[in-house]
């Protein structure tokens, strides 16, 4: 059992580590841009050819890897019409509240069985999440980035199901990159579809620091690849949701280093109703 402890560890490290990256960067150089570049240029290569090689390729499982890939381009266009129309602190809590989608789909689709604990410590941990996202709540702003939210929201449930589904025929973690990275080159040219659309240019015309980028292409891929690989071993609305420690983790960091201290008591309330929940669950 301490395999996907450490895997869930190592992926919050890794999701906080370039999240506070990338908060120090431009907005119109368009950062996830760089860092899906960065992953893809890294990791592409070698995860395709294990996937290719390593996998028995069925009909299930191209689906399965077609529908992640969609849900990923889904949720990352979805993110990022959200994110025009609200800051992230409402946007972000909100869209991480899909381990209850994911436990409700589970449940109704008969393909995972979560114990009483957990639905309790998912149920405290997503009422965290919404006190979290209350303390950036305006009314216009909130209305206006909810269809976006909700679709972001409904698209990490699909992707989630299917990849742990998936995780059946991967056999390797090197299989693993590439089945992650089909679904981060889909969301990246859909990406530079939407650039050239907006702005006239496939390339932001500025450019993310080289630190920023190295870390970003190095952390976003191999996040998920764990997030993935501990759902071999649990159900997937569990290990969703151990993974908002991050966001436990990056409140802290605002309020306590980065001197955050706007409404920091409703913060700092909701980070440890979401820290309690997921204690629930580990109990």
């Amino acid at each position: 059992m301490n395999e996907p402890i450490i895997a869930i560890g190592l992926s919050v490290l890794m999701h906080v580590a370039w999240n506070l990256i990338a908060r120090q960067q431009p907005s119109d150089a368009f950062p996830l841009w760089w860092v899906l570049l960065g992953h893809l240029l890294v990791f592409a290569p070698w995860g395709f050819h294990a996937l290719v090689t390593e996998v028995n390729w069925t009909v299930g499982f191209t689906l399965l890897l077609t529908g992640s890939a969609i849900a990923n381009t889904l949720y990352f266009n979805g993110l990022r019409k959200a994110y025009e129309h609200a800051p992230a602190a409402l946007v972000y809590p909100l869209v991480r509240s899909s381990p209850l989608l994911i436990a409700l789909w589970g449940a109704l689709s008969g393909r995972e069985t979560l114990s009483l604990g957990s639905w309790v410590g998912i149920l405290i941990s997503v009422s965290g999440l919404w006190l979290l996202s209350h303390s950036a709540f305006t009314y216009g702003s909130a209305r206006r980035a909810l269809p976006w939210i909700l679709l972001a929201m409904l698209a990490t449930s699909v992707y989630s199901l299917t990849d742990k589904a998936a995780t059946t025929s991967i056999p390797s973690l090197a299989a693993l990159f590439g089945f992650v990275s089909v679904g981060y080159l889909s969301s990246w040219l859909s990406m530079s579809l939407t650039l050239k659309y907006s702005t006239g240019h496939w390339i932001p015309t500025r450019r993310i620091d080289t630190c920023a980028l190295i870390a970003g292409g190095l952390c976003i891929g191999t996040a998920y690849v764990l997030v993935i690989h501990a759902m071999r071993f649990l159900p997937a609305a569990e290990v969703v949701s151990y993974t908002n420690a991050g966001i436990v983790l990056a409140s802290l960091l605002s309020i306590f280093y980065f001197k955050e201290r706007q409404d920091w008591r409703r913060r700092l309330l909701g980070a440890l109703i979401v820290a309690s929940g997921l204690a629930v669950m580990a109990i």
